[in-house]
């Protein structure tokens, strides 16, 4: 069969840029029928083959109802970012390229792409210039890699090589981490083999932050154990961020290793106004973070960074016979610092967006969102509402009256389309949680969300 692709393409990048033109202008979140959905989905496999171009209108039609407007600028949940246009452009030019950014023999394009973003990231992020990155999936791959690395490190100092011997008979690995960690960790305590029961949790400040007087009281106590700190920039709730210099700093007289868990407070490097809120930044082990929120990238893309390149290399890495590059142990490819081998180019949008913005544009687009999360908290405040966090990033908790009525005017609030607002619970209290960190979003996006809020919370009173 005969396909103009050209015709394709563009067909289907139109269709991509109507969904992105109108967003703003539809509910927050739709209201499929799940029946309808499966049965435009489903059916039986079909035994011919179809026209290209009457797939794509097949899968538009099948999709549109159930769309979530989660690259617009209402929505709220989840710390979901936007996605950029030079790097929603990028993406779909990496679609079409097709490009595995395993090694520069494969592609040399991504893999130049991804060493100049990756290289730009850590300026931004003021993690040292000779740190490793590797392009992984999001936060939770890149904690996963950065408790691998650090598995590595506190077992070989203890006199055992995991990588060659398991954790069958190792010494037993203690992973210190905030009361109010985010459970990426315990799901990569888990997958490394570390355990659940291996996490010693530390209290937390009134708003979240690791408490560095009970961090010292907790590594006291594990003297002579191999032991990872897992320290975190921007509590998922608040926004609150560890005291990462001298958390980081206390850990390492104790011998442990240090990563940090940015998934988006690590973008509060990026801005003048929000630096100190990570100060200390530079001198952990291990990052994650995700670009996919704040950097305002398509999905996926979250980034692993590591101070010891050849230990980042020698935990993630492989060599086979077949791979030209594979694992070596200068200079090392893309796929020896990421648990894929099969990788999307991610670089290519993450370039784009970086060379769109700008290091002035990244921090403009930072300190708006934080501007516009004031603006959420004083809006609601001014109606009586209560905000449980200092704003200090882009989250808000908020209640309206008696907290057991949260979760009715979530519902409301999402029902009704204006916006869309996710629930969390801290401190004992169900609480209304907006998290701003699309680009797109504006003051008056504010107002009307805000205005929203309120109305649902009038209605269930």
């Amino acid at each position: 069969m005969d396909v103009d692709l050209h015709e394709l393409f563009t067909r289907a990048a139109a269709e991509g840029a109507r969904h992105r033109a109108t967003v703003a202008e539809r509910p927050a979140h739709p209201a499929p029928d799940p029946a309808a959905l499966a049965a435009a989905f489903g059916g039986p496999l079909p035994t011919a083959p179809a026209d290209p171009t009457a797939v794509v209108d097949e899968l538009v039609a099948a999709a549109t109802p159930g769309l979530v407007g989660t690259v617009g600028p209402r929505f709220f949940g989840f710390v979901i970012g936007g996605s950029s246009p030079a790097a929603t452009a990028a993406d779909i030019l990496a679609a079409g390229w097709d490009q595995c950014a395993y090694n520069e023999v494969l592609a040399p394009a991504a893999a130049a792409a991804e060493r100049a973003a990756g290289a730009w990231c850590k300026q931004l992020l003021r993690i040292p210039e000779t740190a490793s990155v590797g392009f992984v999936t999001g936060a939770q791959a890149a904690n996963t890699v950065g408790l691998a690395v650090g598995r590595h490190r506190v077992l070989a100092d203890a006199g055992w090589d995991v990588e060659t011997d398991g954790l069958f008979g190792a010494p037993r690995v203690a992973i210190v981490a905030s009361e109010e960690r985010h459970a990426t960790i315990d799901r990569a305590a888990r997958l490394l083999g570390f355990g659940q029961a291996s996490l010693e949790p530390v209290g937390v400040t009134h708003q979240g932050a690791i408490d560095v007087e009970r961090l010292r009281a907790a590594l006291d106590s594990m003297a002579g154990r191999p032991v990872i700190v897992c320290l975190q920039a921007g509590n998922i709730n608040t926004g609150a961020c560890d005291d990462l210099r001298a958390a980081t700093t206390l850990a390492h007289e104790h011998g442990a290793w240090v990563h940090v868990d940015g998934a988006f407070g690590l973008w509060a490097a990026a801005s003048p106004r929000t630096a100190h809120l990570v100060d200390g930044v530079e001198l952990p082990d291990s990052w994650g973070t995700d670009a996919h929120k704040w950097l305002n990238v398509p999905y996926d893309c979250g980034l692993a960074f590591c101070a010891d390149p050849a230990l980042h290399a020698a935990t993630m890495s492989y060599a086979a016979s077949y791979l030209t590059g594979s694992g070596a142990r200068s200079d090392f490819v893309l796929g020896d610092l990421t648990p894929e081998s099969s990788r999307r180019a991610r670089g290519f949008a993450t370039w784009a967006a970086l060379r769109e913005l700008g290091s002035d544009g990244v921090a403009d687009l930072v300190d708006r969102s934080c501007s516009l999360a004031r603006q959420m908290a004083d809006r609601l405040m001014a109606h009586g509402a209560t905000v449980h966090n200092d704003v200090v990033l882009n989250q808000v908790l908020v209640s309206i009256g008696d907290t057991s009525r949260t979760d009715e005017i979530i519902a409301r609030v999402q029902s009704e389309g204006t916006c869309w607002v996710g629930g969390t619970r801290w401190r004992g209290q169900r609480l209304i949680r907006v998290s701003v960190s699309n680009a797109t979003t504006t003051e008056a996006d504010i107002d009307a969300s805000a205005e929203a809020i309120l109305r649902a919370a009038k209605r269930v009173s």
